[in-house]
């Protein structure tokens, strides 16, 4: 009898430790933070000066909802930005959906709740990738809302893919990058197939404390369609 007692201790304390790591996997995450860049540049493209994007998010077991924005901090007539992304990955291999809304666009009062096809401020975009440990690729495609046109004048449904190498060296963390649109579309500014985005990015987290860090990261990007380069600082900032 002792010897049964002992085993269903040991099977509930096994359960019970299961049960424990499993509720600890299966609880919900939350995202708060905040980033401050030196100036907003986006897949090759310069949407900004000094700028604050706060981003909040909520995830369960892959699946997430995130909202990011971003606001002119030297500029107040920089676009102000609000997008909205769901999102959903399982291993490698990612899935989304983002509702990109800026205050400039084709409603002039720039209202937020306008849906109107021919007369919203809102980009709606499809993106797909995998993470394969050594690189990552992903593919991003406008589907409907305020998309780009092509030489003919009709929608673009306009797209960009982009791969990108992340690696370490000399104790900071660094990303490679390479992005291209394959295809005329206004919302880019390409008449074809285009390089729009190679860029390198250094990160590294500057302790503040024992328990306090703050990452910060430079990058160097440019843009061979345009014929542009930036150099870019930023921090992120979380509770």
């Amino acid at each position: 009898m002792k010897k049964v007692k002992r085993l269903v201790l040991a099977v509930l304390l096994l359960v019970g430790a299961t049960a424990a790591g499993a509720q600890e996997t299966e609880k919900i995450e939350t995202t708060v933070e905040a980033d401050i860049v030196s100036q907003y540049i986006w897949r090759g493209q310069d949407l900004g000066d000094v700028s604050l994007q706060p981003t909040l998010g909520i995830g369960y077991k892959g699946l997430s909802l995130t909202g990011w924005g971003s606001i002119g901090l030297s500029n107040p007539d920089d676009t102000k930005e609000f997008d909205l992304t769901l999102a959903y990955t399982a291993g490698g291999f990612n899935i989304g959906i983002t509702d990109y809304w800026l205050s400039e666009g084709l409603d002039p009062k720039s209202r937020y709740f306008k849906y109107d096809a021919h007369g919203t401020n809102h980009v709606f975009e499809a993106n797909v990738g995998y993470d394969f440990g050594l690189l990552s690729l992903q593919w991003f495609t406008n589907f409907a809302g305020n998309d780009g046109l092509t030489k003919k004048g009709k929608r673009a449904y306009s797209s960009y893919f982009e791969l990108a190498v992340p690696f370490k060296l000399a104790s900071v963390d660094w990303t490679a990058t390479a992005g291209a649109v394959p295809y005329a579309t206004t919302y880019y500014g390409t008449n074809g197939f285009a390089v729009t985005n190679l860029s390198l990015t250094a990160t590294k987290d500057i302790k503040i404390t024992d328990s306090f860090s703050i990452p910060v990261f430079g990058q160097v990007a440019a843009n061979p369609q345009s014929q542009k380069a930036y150099l870019v600082f930023g921090l992120k900032l979380r509770p």
